[in-house]
């Protein structure tokens, strides 16, 4: 049972069985919120995001997805930092998005100097240059669907899905009509559109022991 303040009456508390309470992306807490009412009852260790009012708990992750976001996520800063790139920010760092409107939680996203100014302490406003989802069995729909249609018609300009249980990865690049085009591989090797001069070897993401970051950045040619 959670305990959420009813953003029509604030005084009056009601307790939710997220158990029961259900919408089409997940588990959602009602009653229905404003972002800032979102943002009042989360914290740093809240996994939630916040749709058009609506609060969706995110599921536990695999150790699987877990160590594949903590690589993209350390080797991605790595390259970033290298080449005065901008930043890197990982869930629960919320990306908020005016279309919808949503606040999500990226696995991974990268924001370009160009946009640092739009960080704020709690969130990114507006879409980051680059967005990484882990997919798990639980988001699948709403990382190929949802967020798909969101993360293209917000502008974020690249967006990764990585699939780890069917070892598949897909890349997106935003074209001059604001579409997705998907990102076709060299023989095995991604290279960013956005990150330029940054590239990967995709059967290294279905090593049963992934890489290590001394041997990815020796790869990069950074040391």
């Amino acid at each position: 049972m959670l305990k959420v303040t009813n953003s029509t009456n604030p005084n009056m508390a009601q307790e939710i069985d997220t158990d029961l309470v259900q919408s089409g992306e997940g588990t959602s807490l009602l009653p229905r919120m404003t972002f800032e009412e979102f943002l009042t009852w989360s914290d740093e260790h809240t996994f939630a995001e916040w749709v058009d009012g609506e609060v969706i708990l995110m599921s536990p992750v695999s150790t699987r997805h877990q160590d594949l976001a903590s690589f993209l996520a350390a080797a991605l800063r790595l390259f970033v930092e290298a080449n005065d790139r901008g930043r890197i920010l990982t869930a629960p760092f919320l990306m908020k998005l005016s279309t919808r409107p949503s606040g999500r939680e990226p696995d991974v996203q990268f924001i370009g100097i160009g946009r640092l100014a739009n960080l704020t302490n709690n969130y990114l406003e507006g879409p980051a240059d680059l967005v990484i989802e882990i997919v798990s069995p639980e988001s699948r729909t709403r990382d190929r669907k949802d967020k798909y249609f969101e993360y293209e018609k917000a502008g974020v300009p690249e967006y990764w899905l990585i699939d780890p249980l069917r070892q598949t990865a897909n890349f997106y690049s935003l074209n001059r009509e604001g579409r997705y085009e998907s990102i076709e591989l060299d023989e095995g090797v991604f290279r960013s559109p956005v990150l330029t001069g940054l590239w990967l070897k995709v059967d290294w993401l279905w090593q049963e022991t992934l890489p290590t970051l001394m041997f990815v950045l020796k790869e990069w040619g950074l040391v």
